[in-house]
Formats: C-alpha cells, structure tokens, sequence
C-alpha cells in the first residue's frame, strides 16, 4: 500500500503523527523554489506542524526547476513521512511524521503558467527557496520566457506578474525567504531580482513596488536531513509503518530556521508560534556564528584526529572518551569564549549540548574523511577568527586548538601523487586528501615555515606567541606517538572541561 490521501485512513496511526483532513482544504499560502530533503525537513516541517495545530493554515506549491518528472510527488498526493531520530538533551526521539505539507508539485518547464497563476493569487504570502549556491547568480536575460531560465528570474517573472495582476496595490508584495547556504543570502538575492529588472527595463513603479512593498529576508537553516535511508533501514522503516512511501527522509531531532525579520514578516510567519526551531529577529549573525564556530568549527578541528585515530563517523567518535572529551573541551574552555561576536556563555553552553547530542546521535552516518573535504578552507575561515580572537582575548596560547592545528598538518602530509590526486598515509591506511590545497603541502613538512606562511594564511601565525612552537611540539608528539597517545597526553595535562 502506497502512502496517499486516499489510504490515509487504511494506515494503522499507532506509530505516526498525521495530518488533519481539514489540511488538504487549505490554500496556498507558500510558493518554493526546490523540492530538495532540506525544504521538505525544515521548512514545510515547521509549516505542517502549524497546520495541525491551526497556526497557519497553508500549504507549499512546489516549483520544481530542474528537468525531470513530478511522479512520485504525485502517486502520493505529495504526501511523505519525516523520520526523526537522534538526540535531543540527551534523550532518544523516534517520531514519524506524515506530512501534508506540500499541496502539488510543478514543473516549470512543463507548466509555467500554473506558477503565474499562483502568482496572481490573493493567497499567497511567502517565497521560499533553496535553489543550491548555483542557483544565486544573475544572468541576464529577459523574463518574458517560458519560463525564465535562471532562478532569479524567475522570482523576477512571478513578482512582475504580481504587480500587473494587483495594479501595485500598497500590501500586496511578498516576504522572499532564501536559504541558500551563502551569506547574506536574501539580499544577494533582491540586488539580483533588482538587477534583472533594470535589464529588463521594467516600468519605473513595478520598480519602487518591487523594493517597497517585498520584504527579501536573510535565513539560516540548520538541520541534517540525510533523506531517504539505505534499502535495509527503508524496508525495515517500510514494514514498521504499514505503507510504502518514495519520499520517505530521516531527520535529525534538531532544527533551526533564524530569519533576519521585522514585525511585518513575523506577522506573515504564523507558523514561527508553533516550534521554538523559528526565529525571526532584526540580527541573526549570532545564530550563524554560533553554528559556524561551535558546530562547523568543531567538526573541523576533530576530524583530522578522529580520522587518524581510526574512527569512520562522529557517532562514534563520541564513544570513544578521549575524543569525547576533546570534542567537549574545545567547545567548552577555547571555541565558545572565542567567538567573534557578542554572544554570552549561557548562549554558547546551550548550543554546545545539542551539539553533543548531534554528534552523538546514532542515525546520522556522517564520515569524518568527508568533513576533510576543502580542510584548508575550513581551517581559514571557521578556525583562525577563533585563534586571532583568543589571542586578542587571552594572550595565551589555545592548547587543544592547537592540537586541532597539529592534527591537521599531519593529515595534509602527501605521502605520494597519482595524476592529479594527492594521498596521504597514517598508520599504513592510504587517504585521498580532497583539498585544493593539496598541492602546497607536497613535499613541505616544516611546521614552522608552513605556519609562518603570510600569503597561505593571509595572517603571520608566527606572532601569535608560543602558538607555532606549541602546534610543532604537538605535531612532533603525534608523529613519536602516535595520535591517540598524543591526544592522552594533552587531555591529562591541559583540558579541564567546564
């Protein structure tokens, strides 16, 4: 039996939290651009639980733009199961969730006048999209094609129709909600939506309307949304719920959506009042930094000892009691106090439990050799604000983050190169070093000229005091000890947990 609206009442409700029959009357409210996991796992998540609690009372028509059928979205009246799983403060969640959220799937090459029908629509309140970093960037072209073929212009064509639709009416705009993983992502978006129109040459008060009467909004989303399971976890998954579903996607328990907003958004975001999980606030860069530094940043300065410890995912990592308990010092005595922005250590305490509990959940397969994917950049942009700000700070040297520093060069230590690959080699196991910086690190093994490297770092590490002497001093531990004695030793003599 396949999941739809019409076996909704042949599906045994024990194990499942369903949708009201009232929900599949409800009109749209949301247009969304990408039919991706994410979307489905945070956004609609957090617009289905408003409906069943009869918050917001609307529902998602889905644009899809990317070639391809609607089928499966279709078969099931675009209806699909979130399996949330993990940890949240430190207890075990296992929810089944039969969302409603999504009314209909439309392919914009197929059917782009259905789009600009919703468009006109008196309903509609809110864009949302997650078209993939790609999918914010301005070519230029006209929008009077069917449909555009960019994103932007799209937006563009769909806002432009608005207008003429309404006459400008004053309220009549849109709140335009981006959550491409870029900065300041919505207002990259409206300079783009703005460009367009200039080249588009359009009327002098679809332009004012344009910038006066839509709200684009910045977004950050964080939630791991692995999507659908391997074939054992779906049928077991599958047999356990009583149906068949082709969209079913696992989730993790944690969930936030901070939307850069004012009062007039809020009021358009009823859904917010259901779930903490949404913020809307005039300044969200806390929400993002705290994630890029305690979260991000973490991954980043763990996963090269994890990895050369021999251990595959983070789950695991947090059973083992001396990568646990670095993973939890680093947050607590050197990350956390260090982040470059105003946040306090009631904020950072906070953020770091669900990081634990994120790390640790036993769902998520998440490998420690693909957190090393582009490990420089990394290193640069989430992990020297935090060196540079300690300093600034404290004037001393960060001993795990300097261990994290040591770590790191071990592991971008090519050991030989095949065509353009480079490898590394610890412990006799052979890795694909996945990083564009690889090819510096090709026959350089001095600490101290690699970390006094001006033009690599954009910084002189070297005059951070003690710092390059106390990275080699550890780098040298490892390569004499081997990284788990190594790490032994500094958690005996230098962490102290708070």
């Amino acid at each position: 039996m396949i999941l739809s609206q019409k076996n909704l009442s042949l599906i045994p409700k024990e194990k499942l939290i369903v949708p009201r029959e009232s929900s599949f009357e409800l009109p749209e409210k949301v247009l969304q651009f990408g039919t991706g996991v994410l979307l489905r796992g945070l956004p609609d998540f957090f617009i289905d639980k408003a409906n069943r609690l009869g918050l917001f009372n609307g529902r998602v028509a889905v644009v899809k733009s990317t070639k391809g059928a609607t089928a499966e979205f279709e078969a099931q009246d675009s209806l699909y199961t979130l399996c949330v799983r993990g940890l949240e403060n430190g207890q075990p969640v296992s929810e089944n969730i039969i969302s409603s959220s999504i009314s209909r799937v439309i392919s914009a090459d197929q059917d782009w006048d259905a789009i600009l029908s919703i468009a006109a629509s008196e309903n509609l309140q809110l864009i949302v999209s997650n078209t993939t970093e790609v999918g914010i960037q301005l070519v230029n072209e006209r929008i009077d094609q069917n449909p555009p073929l960019s994103f932007p212009a799209k937006v563009l064509a769909v806002l432009h129709h608005r207008f003429k639709m309404f006459k400008g009416a004053k309220d009549s705009g849109l709140v335009i909600i981006a959550t491409e993983l870029i900065p300041d992502n919505g207002k990259k978006l409206e300079s783009i939506v703005i460009a367009l129109a200039k080249f588009n040459q359009l009327e002098a008060d679809f332009m004012l309307w344009l910038q006066e009467e839509n709200r684009f909004c910045n977004s950050l989303v964080d939630r791991i949304v692995p999507g659908k399971p391997d074939a054992a976890t779906l049928a077991n998954l599958e047999e356990e719920l009583g149906y068949t579903d082709h969209l079913l996607a696992m989730t993790e328990p944690y969930r936030l959506w901070a939307i850069e907003g004012d009062e007039k958004v809020a009021a358009v975001l009823s859904f917010a009042k259901a779930d903490a999980g949404v913020i809307i606030a005039n300044d969200i860069e806390v929400y993002r930094e705290l994630k890029v530094r305690l979260l991000n940043g973490t991954h980043t300065l763990s996963s090269g000892i994890a990895f050369l410890s021999g251990i595959d995912t983070v789950k695991n990592a947090m059973t083992d009691e001396l990568i646990k308990t670095y993973i939890e010092g680093v947050m607590a005595t050197e990350i956390g106090p260090a982040i470059p922005y105003a946040v306090t250590k009631e904020q950072t305490t906070a953020f770091a439990a669900t990081v634990k509990d994120r790390f640790a959940n036993p769902s998520i397969e998440h490998l420690w050799i693909n957190i090393t994917f582009q490990y420089t950049m990394k290193m640069k942009i989430r992990i020297l604000p935090l060196l540079l700000n300690y300093y600034r700070l404290f004037n001393t040297v960060p001993e795990q983050i300097s261990f994290g520093f040591a770590a790191y060069l071990t592991f971008m230590q090519v050991k030989r190169k095949e065509g353009e690959k480079f490898y590394g080699n610890y412990n006799d196991i052979d890795y694909l070093i996945t990083d564009d910086s690889a090819a510096y690190f090709n026959g350089k093994t001095d600490v101290v000229s690699i970390l006094s490297d001006v033009a690599f770092w954009g910084t002189d590490l070297s005059l951070l005091e003690g710092f390059v002497a106390t990275v080699e001093e550890k780098y040298k531990a490892i390569a004499k000890d081997g990284m788990m004695e190594a790490l032994a030793e500094l958690t005996t003599s230098k962490i102290n947990v708070l």
